[in-house]
């Protein structure tokens, strides 16, 4: 990937598009957003893999982060919760148990960040259609 400094952001192309981060969020996407959306997606698309090679059927996967960041320091993330909406999942959950266990050690972005950034998640599960 490579970078343009342009006058309040700086600007990669990627296959999918333009992408613009900032320190300023009127310029673009923040860089911790970006951090944070990628252990959030990446944990998820792992977890959706996984669902899909147990067999295991689910209508809906939401993703809800929550961040923590140490305004003392340089503003660095210190934490991160990931909260999980699995909607008509059919899994007990011992197995759902077990199948977080293999995202965490299954998601490149989580095992990069994990010795530096604590992240923790819980999940649940709702037996409706989501919206």
């Amino acid at each position: 990937m490579e970078y343009k400094m342009m006058e309040n952001s700086f600007v990669t192309d990627l296959e999918f598009g333009q992408l613009e981060v900032s320190g300023n969020a009127d310029y673009g996407f923040r860089p911790y957003q970006l951090l944070v959306s990628s252990v959030a997606v990446c944990s998820g698309g792992v977890l959706r893999k996984i669902l899909e090679k147990k067999r295991l059927s689910y209508k809906d996967i939401r993703i809800k982060a929550d961040v923590k960041r140490n305004e003392a320091g340089a503003n660095e993330v210190t934490d991160i919760h990931l909260h999980f909406t699995l909607f008509d999942v059919d899994a007990s959950d011992e197995k759902l148990g077990k199948i977080f266990e293999l995202t965490r050690k299954n998601c490149p972005i989580y095992q990069s960040v994990k010795d530096s950034i604590r992240i923790t998640e819980t999940y649940e599960c709702m037996n409706q259609s989501a919206n």
